[in-house]
């Protein structure tokens, strides 16, 4: 079973396109699952109506209170589901006719080599668009210089690789996510965490989805190519720095929450870096080298080691 998993929020105005191209699926889905944070536009009565004429493929719940943002919305939902294979789904994109049969038929290659009990995960590049859904960039991978390859615990500790919204995950990985964390960057950095301890990642290069670009994005794609980013990132700090202490307290969280799983060498390399914020500036540096744990791309490892 193939279950998406949608979380919304005053999404109306690019909601239908999206349920359309879930519905126009090559492989369709067998359950999606929408939780709405009481939205205060038409939101909740599109999902309704899409709900009553697709009953039995798609389920609309209205979240009691608010949860604060769509991490918390998507985590409530990840906790509660264990399906064979899970995906997530933002409001605002648009799936491509083949995300799911080819995020399936990588996923089952991953588990036909692991086995089904490992847990795994997978996900795919994105072509970046406007709001009309022109494209800006042809692949989110190359604009933000990431590397999929990246795939070890050391690695996602420090960054995050895989964009929520292009994930499938099986239901090895899925009995592990039990708890909503209190310290979490996103859910997607939470699970790619889970999967890098305990089981495997992996990818195509294939773009799946039209990642819409807007002004009510919560999570959007910047052109880390730019001379002007690098600029802005040298010249202005503090955006560095705060994306470097968000991550010190998902580490102590992770390894608390999944203490009794945990090798020793990754409990050792977790509170040594967790470690690097008592330090002082250089031993900071002389940490991150000796651990080896660094960013993808030049100009963000240096302003890495400059900030901190």
């Amino acid at each position: 079973m193939i279950t998406i998993l949608m979380a919304t929020y005053n999404g109306a105005a690019y909601l239908v396109e999206q349920l359309d191209s879930l519905l126009h699926q090559t492989r369709r889905p067998d359950r999606i699952i929408i939780h709405d944070d009481q939205s205060t536009d038409s939101t909740f009565e599109i999902l309704t109506d899409y709900q009553s004429r697709h009953p039995d493929l798609i389920q609309v719940r209205r979240n009691e209170h608010n949860s604060g943002g769509s991490a918390a919305n998507f985590m409530a939902m990840m906790t509660q589901r264990r399906d064979d294979y899970i995906m997530l789904c933002d409001q605002d994109d648009v799936w491509l006719p083949d995300k799911i049969e080819l995020s399936y038929a990588k996923i089952t290659a991953m588990e036909a080599q692991w086995g089904q009990s490992t847990p795994a995960l997978m996900h795919t590049d994105l072509t970046i668009v406007d709001q009309s859904l022109r494209p800006t960039a042809a692949s989110f991978k190359t604009s933000t210089f990431a590397d999929y390859d990246r795939t070890t615990l050391r690695d996602q500790i420090i960054q995050n690789t895989a964009t929520g919204c292009t994930i499938m995950y099986n239901r090895a990985l899925a009995d592990l996510i039990t708890v909503v964390p209190r310290h979490m960057v996103m859910h997607d950095w939470w699970i790619s965490l889970i999967a890098a301890a305990f089981g495997h990642m992996d990818h195509i290069d294939d773009c799946t989805i039209l990642y819409r670009q807007h002004r009510q994005n919560q999570v959007g794609a910047t052109d880390m190519r730019r001379l002007s980013y690098k600029l802005r990132r040298l010249i202005a700090p503090a955006g560095v720095r705060t994306d470097i202490a968000k991550t010190y307290p998902q580490a102590r969280e992770f390894a608390a929450v999944f203490a009794d799983r945990l090798t020793k060498a990754q409990k050792d390399l977790l509170a040594q870096y967790c470690a690097i914020p008592s330090l002082g500036k250089v031993r900071r540096v002389a940490q991150v080298i000796r651990l080896g744990m660094w960013k993808t791309g030049f100009s963000r490892n240096v302003a890495y080691l400059l900030f901190i």
